[in-house]
């Protein structure tokens, strides 16, 4: 964390890593600059299963995926991996989703964001974790996210969903 002004060599290397691609996992809380490595292999595997996997029951509820993207404001936003949305009509900065996915990455910040999920106004929240081969879901209650057995959403359960993806 740098506080105050930032000094000239992190306004670079910030810049060189916006021109590299090397930002997209990149995310600001709460006026804090997080910057995030990208993810092991494992997550990129089951990334992908799951886009196979929850794209088509997405097609049914009448939701859009995404990959990663901005869930907030340009001052405090979060980016999940997968998103899944009511509209097509997508801005850099999204205020909220229907669904986020966090597929864990050794070291990652995941369980850190149920919070500002739910002050976002996200309705589920799904935690892949490649290492320990589990799923959980959650939905928003009254005062936060609570574990479900299954996604209200995309309709289908946390053990069939784990069932269905070839862990690596």
């Amino acid at each position: 964390m740098v506080l105050g002004e930032r000094p000239p060599e992190v306004e670079n290397l910030l810049e060189r890593r916006r021109a590299l691609g090397q930002d997209l996992f990149d995310e600001v809380w709460e006026g804090d600059y997080h910057m995030a490595p990208a993810p092991h292999g494992r997550h990129r595997l089951v990334d992908e299963q799951l886009s196979r996997i929850l794209g088509p029951l997405a097609d049914q509820a009448g939701l859009y995926g995404s990959g990663p993207c901005n869930i907030g404001h340009p001052e405090d936003y979060r980016v999940p991996d997968r998103a899944y949305f009511e509209s097509r009509e997508l801005d850099i900065f999204n205020p909220s989703a229907e669904v986020v996915v966090e597929i864990v990455s050794p070291g990652d910040e995941s369980r850190e964001k149920f919070d500002f999920y739910f002050r976002a106004g996200v309705a589920e929240m799904l935690i892949v974790d490649p290492d320990q081969r589990t799923v959980e879901w959650f939905t928003a209650g009254t005062s936060g996210f609570e574990p479900a057995e299954r996604s209200t959403q995309l309709g289908i359960s946390a053990a069939e969903l784990s069932d269905r993806i070839d862990w690596p």
